[in-house]
């Protein structure tokens, strides 16, 4: 995470303009994401989301994965009901903004690796 703030941080001046989303293992074999800004500023958080849909994405995450802002016990969620999710979130993000790609590209590490699924949003 630090690396990556850094390489940003010396091309602040001329930036990639690239708003990077990190994600791993930290030491504890706990799941961690970091979400970047241009110029290498970075915090860890639960959920985050970057793009032209991010507006619509992040509250969705906040309230359903995250459960901010909620009264109910917050549960486990099992990684499939995870992917459904975020599968759900992002065809409601590409209904309201036409920027949003016609595919994701969902990644689920775990310390045994990474999966990866591709899932078509839209054919139109």
């Amino acid at each position: 995470a630090q690396m990556l703030s850094t390489t940003l941080y010396y091309k602040r001046f001329f930036p990639y303009y690239a708003f990077n989303v990190f994600g791993g293992i930290d030491q504890e074999g706990k799941g961690a994401i970091y979400s970047y800004d241009a110029i290498g500023s970075f915090e860890r958080t639960s959920v985050t989301a970057t793009g032209s849909g991010q507006a619509y994405v992040i509250p969705l995450l906040d309230n359903v994965i995250a459960h901010r802002n909620r009264t109910d016990e917050k549960r486990d969620l099992p990684k499939e009901e995870v992917i459904e999710l975020v599968k759900d979130v992002f065809l409601s993000c590409g209904e309201r903004d036409i920027y949003t790609g016609d595919q994701v590209e969902i990644c689920v590490i775990t310390k045994e690796g990474i999966e990866t699924t591709m899932f078509q949003l839209k054919a139109d």
